[in-house]
Protein backbone atom coordinates (compact mmCIF):
# COMPACT_ATOMS: atom_id res chain seq x y z
CA UNK A 1 0.00 0.00 0.00
CA UNK A 2 1.51 3.32 -1.07
CA UNK A 3 1.72 6.40 1.14
CA UNK A 4 2.65 10.04 0.80
CA UNK A 5 4.24 12.17 3.49
CA UNK A 6 5.12 15.87 3.54
CA UNK A 7 7.97 17.25 5.63
CA UNK A 8 9.93 20.45 5.83
CA UNK A 9 13.15 18.40 5.57
CA UNK A 10 14.00 14.83 4.63
CA UNK A 11 17.36 13.36 5.64
CA UNK A 12 18.50 10.50 3.42
CA UNK A 13 20.90 8.19 5.26
CA UNK A 14 20.86 7.05 8.89
CA UNK A 15 24.57 6.74 9.64
CA UNK A 16 26.55 9.17 11.76
CA UNK A 17 26.01 12.03 9.30
CA UNK A 18 22.23 11.59 9.18
CA UNK A 19 21.92 11.15 12.94
CA UNK A 20 23.98 14.27 13.64
CA UNK A 21 21.80 16.24 11.23
CA UNK A 22 18.72 14.85 12.98
CA UNK A 23 20.02 16.06 16.34
CA UNK A 24 20.30 19.66 15.14
CA UNK A 25 17.01 19.57 13.25
CA UNK A 26 15.33 18.43 16.46
CA UNK A 27 17.04 21.24 18.35
CA UNK A 28 15.54 23.72 15.91
CA UNK A 29 12.14 21.98 16.06
CA UNK A 30 12.03 21.47 12.31
CA UNK A 31 9.56 18.91 10.95
CA UNK A 32 11.70 16.16 9.42
CA UNK A 33 12.27 12.43 8.92
CA UNK A 34 15.40 10.30 8.45
CA UNK A 35 15.23 7.56 5.82
CA UNK A 36 17.74 4.71 6.09
CA UNK A 37 18.00 1.68 3.82
CA UNK A 38 19.31 -0.59 6.59
CA UNK A 39 16.97 -2.53 8.86
CA UNK A 40 19.00 -1.59 11.93
CA UNK A 41 20.90 1.57 12.81
CA UNK A 42 24.66 1.04 12.56
CA UNK A 43 24.29 -1.89 10.15
CA UNK A 44 26.96 -0.60 7.76
CA UNK A 45 29.50 -0.80 10.59
CA UNK A 46 28.45 -4.32 11.58
CA UNK A 47 29.20 -5.51 8.04
CA UNK A 48 32.86 -4.45 8.11
CA UNK A 49 35.70 -6.90 8.76
CA UNK A 50 35.71 -8.67 12.12
CA UNK A 51 38.77 -7.09 13.74
CA UNK A 52 38.16 -3.52 12.50
CA UNK A 53 38.66 -0.78 15.05
CA UNK A 54 38.22 2.94 14.51
CA UNK A 55 41.33 4.87 13.56
CA UNK A 56 40.47 7.52 16.16
CA UNK A 57 40.23 6.99 19.96
CA UNK A 58 37.00 7.21 21.93
CA UNK A 59 37.36 10.83 23.04
CA UNK A 60 37.38 11.86 19.37
CA UNK A 61 34.31 9.82 18.40
CA UNK A 62 31.58 11.82 20.11
CA UNK A 63 28.38 12.83 18.35
CA UNK A 64 26.47 16.05 19.19
CA UNK A 65 24.99 15.74 22.67
CA UNK A 66 26.54 12.36 23.52
CA UNK A 67 30.02 11.11 24.31
CA UNK A 68 31.29 7.78 23.06
CA UNK A 69 30.86 5.46 26.09
CA UNK A 70 34.42 4.12 26.29
CA UNK A 71 37.63 5.29 28.07
CA UNK A 72 39.94 7.85 26.49
CA UNK A 73 42.67 6.55 24.19
CA UNK A 74 40.62 3.39 23.53
CA UNK A 75 39.99 2.45 19.89
CA UNK A 76 36.41 1.14 19.60
CA UNK A 77 35.49 -1.94 17.59
CA UNK A 78 33.07 -1.85 14.68
CA UNK A 79 30.32 -3.45 16.78
CA UNK A 80 30.80 -0.98 19.62
CA UNK A 81 30.49 1.80 17.06
CA UNK A 82 27.31 0.34 15.63
CA UNK A 83 25.79 0.03 19.10
CA UNK A 84 26.71 3.65 19.85
CA UNK A 85 24.83 4.85 16.76
CA UNK A 86 21.81 2.72 17.61
CA UNK A 87 21.78 3.99 21.20
CA UNK A 88 22.16 7.57 19.98
CA UNK A 89 19.11 7.35 17.72
CA UNK A 90 16.99 5.81 20.49
CA UNK A 91 18.16 8.20 23.22
CA UNK A 92 17.20 11.31 21.25
CA UNK A 93 14.07 9.66 19.79
CA UNK A 94 15.11 10.64 16.28
CA UNK A 95 12.34 10.10 13.68
CA UNK A 96 14.17 7.34 11.87
CA UNK A 97 12.55 5.05 9.30
CA UNK A 98 14.65 1.93 8.74
CA UNK A 99 14.41 -0.35 5.74
CA UNK A 100 13.54 2.51 3.40
CA UNK A 101 15.64 2.57 0.24
CA UNK A 102 15.38 5.81 -1.71
CA UNK A 103 15.24 5.12 -5.41
CA UNK A 104 14.80 8.60 -6.84
CA UNK A 105 15.20 12.22 -5.80
CA UNK A 106 13.91 14.86 -8.18
CA UNK A 107 12.63 18.40 -8.12
CA UNK A 108 8.99 19.45 -8.44
CA UNK A 109 7.08 22.73 -8.39
CA UNK A 110 7.06 23.01 -4.59
CA UNK A 111 10.44 21.54 -3.70
CA UNK A 112 11.59 17.93 -3.92
CA UNK A 113 9.92 14.60 -4.60
CA UNK A 114 11.41 11.40 -3.18
CA UNK A 115 10.44 7.91 -4.32
CA UNK A 116 11.11 4.91 -2.07
CA UNK A 117 9.33 1.83 -3.37
CA UNK A 118 5.61 2.53 -3.23
CA UNK A 119 6.11 5.42 -0.81
CA UNK A 120 6.54 9.07 -1.73
CA UNK A 121 7.87 12.02 0.24
CA UNK A 122 7.48 15.69 -0.57
CA UNK A 123 9.75 18.21 1.07
CA UNK A 124 11.23 21.68 0.79
CA UNK A 125 14.71 20.60 1.87
CA UNK A 126 16.79 17.46 1.44
CA UNK A 127 19.95 16.54 3.34
CA UNK A 128 21.85 13.77 1.57
CA UNK A 129 23.74 11.97 4.36
CA UNK A 130 24.60 8.73 2.62
CA UNK A 131 28.27 9.13 3.48
CA UNK A 132 31.46 9.46 1.53
CA UNK A 133 31.86 5.83 0.46
CA UNK A 134 29.35 4.16 -1.84
CA UNK A 135 30.37 1.80 -4.65
CA UNK A 136 33.56 -0.28 -4.25
CA UNK A 137 36.14 0.66 -6.87
CA UNK A 138 38.04 -2.14 -8.61
CA UNK A 139 40.27 -1.42 -11.64
CA UNK A 140 39.00 -2.70 -14.98
CA UNK A 141 42.13 -4.77 -15.56
CA UNK A 142 41.01 -7.04 -12.71
CA UNK A 143 38.99 -8.95 -15.31
CA UNK A 144 42.25 -9.98 -17.00
CA UNK A 145 43.46 -11.88 -13.95
CA UNK A 146 43.41 -15.66 -14.28
CA UNK A 147 40.06 -17.18 -13.17
CA UNK A 148 41.86 -19.29 -10.56
CA UNK A 149 42.97 -16.14 -8.68
CA UNK A 150 40.60 -15.38 -5.81
CA UNK A 151 39.41 -11.74 -5.76
CA UNK A 152 37.34 -9.54 -3.48
CA UNK A 153 37.06 -5.91 -2.41
CA UNK A 154 38.03 -4.90 1.11
CA UNK A 155 34.36 -4.13 1.78
CA UNK A 156 33.67 -7.88 1.60
CA UNK A 157 36.68 -8.95 3.65
CA UNK A 158 35.86 -10.47 7.07
CA UNK A 159 38.89 -12.35 8.45
CA UNK A 160 41.89 -14.47 7.32
CA UNK A 161 39.91 -17.70 7.62
CA UNK A 162 37.55 -16.47 4.90
CA UNK A 163 40.45 -16.10 2.44
CA UNK A 164 41.26 -19.46 0.77
CA UNK A 165 44.47 -18.19 -0.85
CA UNK A 166 47.81 -18.70 0.91
CA UNK A 167 49.65 -16.09 -1.17
CA UNK A 168 47.73 -12.80 -1.22
CA UNK A 169 48.29 -9.47 -2.90
CA UNK A 170 46.57 -6.54 -1.18
CA UNK A 171 46.21 -3.62 -3.58
CA UNK A 172 45.98 -0.22 -1.90
CA UNK A 173 48.33 0.87 0.89
CA UNK A 174 45.98 3.12 2.86
CA UNK A 175 44.69 2.37 6.35
CA UNK A 176 42.35 -0.47 5.36
CA UNK A 177 44.83 -2.16 3.02
CA UNK A 178 47.69 -1.92 5.50
CA UNK A 179 45.68 -3.33 8.42
CA UNK A 180 44.26 -6.18 6.35
CA UNK A 181 47.74 -7.03 5.04
CA UNK A 182 49.12 -7.17 8.59
CA UNK A 183 46.28 -9.40 9.77
CA UNK A 184 46.74 -11.82 6.88
CA UNK A 185 50.51 -11.99 7.41
CA UNK A 186 50.10 -12.70 11.13
CA UNK A 187 47.75 -15.54 10.17
CA UNK A 188 50.63 -17.20 8.29
CA UNK A 189 49.90 -16.09 4.73
CA UNK A 190 52.45 -14.74 2.27
CA UNK A 191 51.35 -11.15 1.67
CA UNK A 192 52.36 -8.37 -0.70
CA UNK A 193 51.03 -4.82 -0.22
CA UNK A 194 50.95 -2.82 -3.44
CA UNK A 195 50.48 0.94 -3.50
CA UNK A 196 52.13 4.30 -3.14
CA UNK A 197 53.25 5.63 0.22
CA UNK A 198 50.24 7.69 1.36
CA UNK A 199 52.15 9.35 4.19
CA UNK A 200 51.24 9.27 7.84
CA UNK A 201 49.78 11.38 10.62
CA UNK A 202 51.85 10.61 13.78
CA UNK A 203 48.98 9.51 15.99
CA UNK A 204 51.35 7.51 18.20
CA UNK A 205 53.13 10.72 19.25
CA UNK A 206 50.63 13.55 18.90
CA UNK A 207 47.81 11.24 19.91
CA UNK A 208 49.07 10.90 23.48
CA UNK A 209 50.00 14.53 24.15
CA UNK A 210 47.51 16.29 26.42
CA UNK A 211 45.32 13.16 26.29
CA UNK A 212 45.01 13.45 22.53
CA UNK A 213 43.62 16.99 22.54
CA UNK A 214 46.50 18.43 20.50
CA UNK A 215 46.26 15.62 17.97
CA UNK A 216 42.52 16.14 17.45
CA UNK A 217 42.94 19.92 17.29
CA UNK A 218 45.41 19.51 14.41
CA UNK A 219 43.11 17.10 12.54
CA UNK A 220 39.90 19.02 13.20
CA UNK A 221 41.01 22.67 13.19
CA UNK A 222 44.19 22.84 11.13
CA UNK A 223 43.66 20.35 8.29
CA UNK A 224 40.60 22.10 6.81
CA UNK A 225 39.63 23.92 3.63
CA UNK A 226 40.30 27.20 5.47
CA UNK A 227 44.08 26.70 5.83
CA UNK A 228 46.86 26.37 3.22
CA UNK A 229 47.98 23.09 4.82
CA UNK A 230 44.42 21.76 4.74
CA UNK A 231 43.91 22.67 1.10
CA UNK A 232 47.13 20.92 0.15
CA UNK A 233 46.13 17.89 2.20
CA UNK A 234 42.69 17.85 0.55
CA UNK A 235 44.25 17.61 -2.91
CA UNK A 236 46.44 14.72 -1.76
CA UNK A 237 43.69 12.87 0.10
CA UNK A 238 41.12 13.11 -2.70
CA UNK A 239 43.59 11.82 -5.28
CA UNK A 240 45.69 9.34 -3.27
CA UNK A 241 43.70 8.40 -0.17
CA UNK A 242 43.97 9.13 3.54
CA UNK A 243 47.37 8.98 5.26
CA UNK A 244 48.09 6.18 7.70
CA UNK A 245 47.00 7.02 11.23
CA UNK A 246 47.36 4.23 13.77
CA UNK A 247 50.05 2.13 12.09
CA UNK A 248 53.27 2.78 10.19
CA UNK A 249 54.86 1.22 7.14
CA UNK A 250 57.45 -0.22 9.55
CA UNK A 251 54.60 -2.04 11.30
CA UNK A 252 53.66 -3.51 7.95
CA UNK A 253 57.22 -4.67 7.30
CA UNK A 254 57.61 -6.04 10.83
CA UNK A 255 54.53 -8.21 10.28
CA UNK A 256 56.29 -9.87 7.36
CA UNK A 257 54.41 -8.09 4.58
CA UNK A 258 56.40 -7.33 1.42
CA UNK A 259 55.89 -3.71 0.35
CA UNK A 260 55.86 -3.02 -3.37
CA UNK A 261 54.94 -0.33 -5.87
CA UNK A 262 51.55 0.13 -7.44
CA UNK A 263 49.81 -2.55 -9.45
CA UNK A 264 49.87 -1.38 -13.06
CA UNK A 265 48.05 -4.19 -14.82
CA UNK A 266 48.09 -7.89 -15.66
CA UNK A 267 50.64 -10.03 -17.48
CA UNK A 268 49.80 -13.59 -18.49
CA UNK A 269 46.91 -13.57 -16.03
CA UNK A 270 49.09 -12.48 -13.09
CA UNK A 271 49.34 -9.13 -11.25
CA UNK A 272 52.02 -6.85 -12.69
CA UNK A 273 53.55 -4.20 -10.44
CA UNK A 274 55.75 -1.17 -10.98
CA UNK A 275 59.21 -2.11 -12.14
CA UNK A 276 57.85 -5.04 -14.12
CA UNK A 277 57.52 -7.38 -11.13
CA UNK A 278 54.96 -10.14 -11.70
CA UNK A 279 53.37 -11.60 -8.53
CA UNK A 280 52.58 -15.29 -8.11
CA UNK A 281 49.52 -14.48 -6.01
CA UNK A 282 46.69 -16.93 -5.44
CA UNK A 283 44.35 -14.15 -4.33
CA UNK A 284 43.91 -10.39 -4.63
CA UNK A 285 42.16 -8.12 -2.14
CA UNK A 286 41.27 -4.74 -3.60
CA UNK A 287 41.64 -2.07 -0.91
CA UNK A 288 41.22 0.52 -3.64
CA UNK A 289 38.53 2.67 -2.13
CA UNK A 290 35.10 3.68 -3.35
CA UNK A 291 33.42 5.73 -6.02
CA UNK A 292 30.45 8.03 -5.37
CA UNK A 293 27.11 6.64 -6.54
CA UNK A 294 24.41 9.28 -6.82
CA UNK A 295 22.55 7.83 -9.80
CA UNK A 296 19.31 8.04 -7.81
CA UNK A 297 19.63 11.84 -7.61
CA UNK A 298 18.03 13.14 -10.79
CA UNK A 299 19.36 16.68 -10.41
CA UNK A 300 22.11 18.59 -12.29
CA UNK A 301 24.41 19.06 -9.29
CA UNK A 302 27.42 16.85 -10.06
CA UNK A 303 30.78 17.44 -11.72
CA UNK A 304 32.40 15.27 -14.39
CA UNK A 305 33.72 12.90 -11.71
CA UNK A 306 30.31 12.35 -10.12
CA UNK A 307 31.01 14.50 -7.06
CA UNK A 308 28.44 17.06 -5.90
CA UNK A 309 29.18 20.72 -6.56
CA UNK A 310 28.84 22.39 -3.18
CA UNK A 311 30.20 24.93 -0.72
CA UNK A 312 30.59 23.33 2.71
CA UNK A 313 27.78 20.94 1.84
CA UNK A 314 25.36 23.49 0.38
CA UNK A 315 24.54 22.60 -3.23
CA UNK A 316 25.64 25.59 -5.26
CA UNK A 317 22.96 25.34 -7.95
CA UNK A 318 19.99 23.76 -6.19
CA UNK A 319 18.37 25.69 -3.31
CA UNK A 320 17.21 23.42 -0.51
CA UNK A 321 19.64 20.59 -1.30
CA UNK A 322 22.43 19.84 1.18
CA UNK A 323 25.09 17.21 1.84
CA UNK A 324 26.61 16.01 5.12
CA UNK A 325 29.40 13.48 5.63
CA UNK A 326 31.28 14.14 2.40
CA UNK A 327 34.99 13.37 2.30
CA UNK A 328 36.81 16.60 3.22
CA UNK A 329 33.55 18.58 3.22
CA UNK A 330 35.07 21.02 5.70
CA UNK A 331 38.22 19.17 6.61
CA UNK A 332 39.91 15.85 7.18
CA UNK A 333 37.45 14.92 9.97
CA UNK A 334 34.25 15.66 8.00
CA UNK A 335 33.46 12.01 7.36
CA UNK A 336 34.51 10.85 10.85
CA UNK A 337 32.29 10.32 13.88
CA UNK A 338 33.83 13.15 15.86
CA UNK A 339 33.96 15.62 12.97
CA UNK A 340 30.63 15.21 11.20
CA UNK A 341 28.70 17.11 13.89
CA UNK A 342 30.21 20.47 12.99
CA UNK A 343 29.22 20.08 9.34
CA UNK A 344 25.72 18.92 10.34
CA UNK A 345 25.29 21.96 12.60
CA UNK A 346 26.34 24.32 9.81
CA UNK A 347 23.96 22.73 7.30
CA UNK A 348 20.98 22.73 9.65
CA UNK A 349 21.51 26.44 10.29
CA UNK A 350 20.98 27.06 6.58
CA UNK A 351 17.53 25.47 6.61
CA UNK A 352 14.44 27.64 7.06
Amino acid sequence: MSSRDDFNTVVIGGGQAGLAAGYYLSQRKIDYVILDQHDQTGESWRRRWDSLRLFTPSQNNNLPGMKFPRPDLYFPSKDETAEFLDSYARYFSLPLKNGVRVEKLQQNESGYHITAGEDEYHTQNVIVATGAFHTPYIPEFSFALAPKIFQLHSKEYRNPVSIPAKQVLVVGAGNSGAEIAIELAKAGKKVWLAGRNVGRIPADKLGKLFKGKLYWWVLHRVITIHTPLGRRMKAIVLSHGNPLIRITRKDVLDAGVELSGRMLGVMAGKPKLEGGQVIEAEGVIWATGFHPDYQWIKLPVFDQHGHPRHERGVATEMPGLYFVGLHFQRGLTSSLLGGVGEDAKYICRQIR
